[in-house]
């Protein structure tokens, strides 16, 4: 392939571009949620510039996606036109947005896992992910920053408030187990030096997310399995929804451009 010098199926590349773009896709349109509910109006935007540079950066990967694939689909096509079973993003992202301090912990474990993905990611051995992840991890520190930012403030804020946040923590953590659960796609990837291990992203992320709980005061939970493989396009009830509901100018006029 002209992306890469290895000799890697076009089918394997396409399957892990997916995840990767479908992870910040799914989050962004969650993200998107919040517009014109938020708390204050400078959380308002700031989640709303969060959600389309993740949008952004989904946009590369399909695009991307759809070249290597071959077979004449644009990433509006990739992104709108896929059933539920086809998307294979971590399902910790279609998670619901339930309040405030729930929306930020689910930030800050995605944030923190993309960080260190889209790190090691820049120095791919497949130039054009190279590139999309140079990009993209300068956006993800931001992220980062604005979302641990309120997680301090919130878990050590009122006794209310971090009451919230660590409740929230304890029922998206199973979640995470998912993000490192290594696979022949991951394995693949890490092989061929398109992407980087599994269990070194997990000890990366395992060390600054404690550092972020020590922070706001707030007990890291204890690791319990999950029942859902977003990866392996088995998700919750909840990403259907969200589908619905983002796909239905495409469903409803096919081929339709602005």
């Amino acid at each position: 392939m002209k992306s890469t010098a290895l000799n890697l199926e076009s089918q394997t590349l396409f399957r892990y571009l997916l995840r990767l773009g479908d992870l910040s896709l799914v989050l962004g349109q969650r993200l998107g949620e919040w517009v014109g509910h938020a708390p204050a109006l400078e959380e308002d935007l700031g989640l709303a510039n969060i959600a389309l540079d993740l949008i952004g950066q989904s946009r590369l990967l399909l695009s991307y996606a759809g070249e290597v694939e071959a077979k004449g689909r644009d990433e509006d096509q990739i992104a709108f036109l896929r059933d539920q079973g086809a998307y294979f993003n971590a399902v910790l992202a279609e998670q619901p947005n339930g309040d405030f301090g729930q929306t930020i912990d689910r930030q800050v474990l995605i944030d923190a896992f993309q960080l260190e993905l889209y790190d090691r990611l820049s120095a791919s051995s497949d130039p054009r992910l190279a590139a999309i992840a140079a990009k993209s991890v300068k956006e993800i520190r931001y992220h980062l920053r604005y979302s641990s930012c309120w997680l301090v403030r919130l878990g050590d804020g009122t006794p209310e408030s971090h009451l919230r946040v660590q409740s929230a923590l304890e029922s998206l953590w199973p979640y995470t187990v998912e993000l490192f659960a290594e696979d022949d796609l991951d394995r693949q990837m890490a092989d061929c030096g398109i992407a980087p291990r599994l269990s070194d992203i997990q000890s990366a992320w395992s060390a600054l997310i404690d550092e972020i709980l020590a922070e706001a005061t707030l007990k890291r939970p204890a690791d319990r399995p999950h029942a859902w493989h977003g990866k392996r396009g088995q998700h919750s009830e909840h990403l259907g929804y969200l589908l619905a509901e983002m796909q239905y100018l495409q469903r409803a006029y096919p081929g339709a451009r602005w």
